[in-house]
């Protein structure tokens, strides 16, 4: 057969001309073509199985490989997951992501670009996995919409994105972040109350993307706020992300305050930059590097800052708390058990640190890494 024959050669054979002789073959005979998308969707459900989910196997053919590959495994991801009456939580989410348009080239170009795209698939590792792969385990039935207090939230981070007036940002950033504890207190609440004490529903897990450049930086970020809202990260640099352990309405919240940040953080260095080079100084990777650890470290305190002031308003929530807390640490550490802490490289521009830091307060948002990370200061200090 055609295809058993191009993947034998090609797949795990290092160098071109392997896959020059298995594209060649491909080219020849269309009547393969529906085998060889078949054969795909086989490498996609092993992959679910060994505990990846779409936008995973999307990273790192979009970090690895070339624009068109990206098409292609959209394509083949949109298509093996058609097949199921179900999905995972966030797994339509990750689809809708995708890029759709599809791409044409001629037939040995076309062959060549499969060969190369399955030759990563099947050799993926196998990850920590975060939910249960489609269709093997019965699925509640999804809640359409959101809770009404997540949508508040959207609402804020999105203005405090769009606004040019820092201030206004600094505002609906720190309401935002006071709406999340305050609806991680209520859905611990309803939790308890439903289940008959502290011991109720269980912590989820979620992936989200950490992508260069200053991946360093924002897997401290992320780090910062998945601490201030009631969870754990744990970073994995090879594949560019990281896995956040907690309960499912703090997860949300991570990652809704995350990507709001990661923006505001993005376009006040962008200022920063524009300021620094008409007072005369060219800004470097050290400072964007500097200013983005600053930021992280800073945003982590004021973060924390605020959960603790809205915890402290129901102090009969505690013992609730307590034990979510001790569950999300047990999960994390069942999960990755070889997980270590290590210090990062520290910043070395002070300029950015302190402009990070400004950056930081008018965000004001008052919530660890495969490794956790800790940064230091420009003057070496712990971050």
């Amino acid at each position: 057969m055609t295809v058993e024959r191009a993947l034998g050669a090609a797949l795990y054979a290092d160098g071109t001309a392997a896959l020059d002789t298995a594209a060649s073959l491909l080219a020849a005979d269309p009547s393969a073509d529906a085998e060889l998308a078949r054969r795909g969707e086989e490498l996609l459900r092993r992959a679910w199985a060994r505990g990846w989910q779409p936008a995973d196997v999307a990273r790192l053919v979009r970090r690895d490989m070339e624009p068109h590959h990206v098409r292609l495994v959209s394509a083949l991801l949109a298509a093996e997951s058609a097949g199921y009456a179900h999905l995972p939580p966030r797994w339509r989410d990750q689809l809708a992501a995708l890029d759709a348009e599809p791409w044409r080239a001629d037939r040995f170009s076309y062959a060549t670009a499969v060969l190369e795209l399955y030759r990563l698939l099947a050799r993926l590792p196998a990850l920590e996995p975060v939910a249960p792969p489609p269709g093997t385990a019965p699925l509640t039935a999804p809640v359409e919409g959101e809770p009404r207090m997540l949508a508040r939230i959207r609402a804020l981070l999105a203005k405090a994105e769009a606004t040019d007036y820092p201030e206004e940002a600094e505002a609906l950033t720190a309401k935002a972040q006071e709406l999340m504890a305050r609806h991680s207190l209520d859905e611990a609440a309803l939790a308890a109350r439903a289940h008959g004490g502290p011991a109720a529903d269980e912590p989820a897990a979620a992936r989200i993307g950490v992508e260069p450049p200053y991946e360093t930086a924002k897997a401290i970020l992320l780090d910062a706020v998945a601490g201030a809202n009631r969870c754990r990260a744990v970073w994995n640099e090879e594949f560019a992300f990281s896995t956040v352990v907690g309960y499912e309405a703090d997860l949300e919240a991570v990652e809704l305050l995350y990507t709001s940040l990661l923006v505001q953080g993005q376009t006040a260095m962008a200022r920063a930059e524009a300021a620094q080079r008409a007072g005369g100084r060219k800004r470097t990777k050290t400072f964007r590097q500097s200013f983005l650890l600053a930021y992280a470290q800073r945003l982590g305190d004021r973060l924390s800052a605020t959960s603790r002031r809205v915890t402290a308003e129901e102090p009969a929530l505690l013992p609730v708390l307590a034990a979510r807390d001790v569950a999300v640490t047990v999960r994390t550490d069942r999960m990755f058990p070889g997980a270590t802490t290590t210090r990062v490289r520290g910043a070395t521009d002070r300029e950015g640190w302190d402009h990070g830091r400004a950056a930081a307060d008018r965000a004001d948002t008052g919530r660890t890494p495969h490794r956790a990370v800790r940064g230091r200061d420009a003057g070496g200090r712990t971050a």
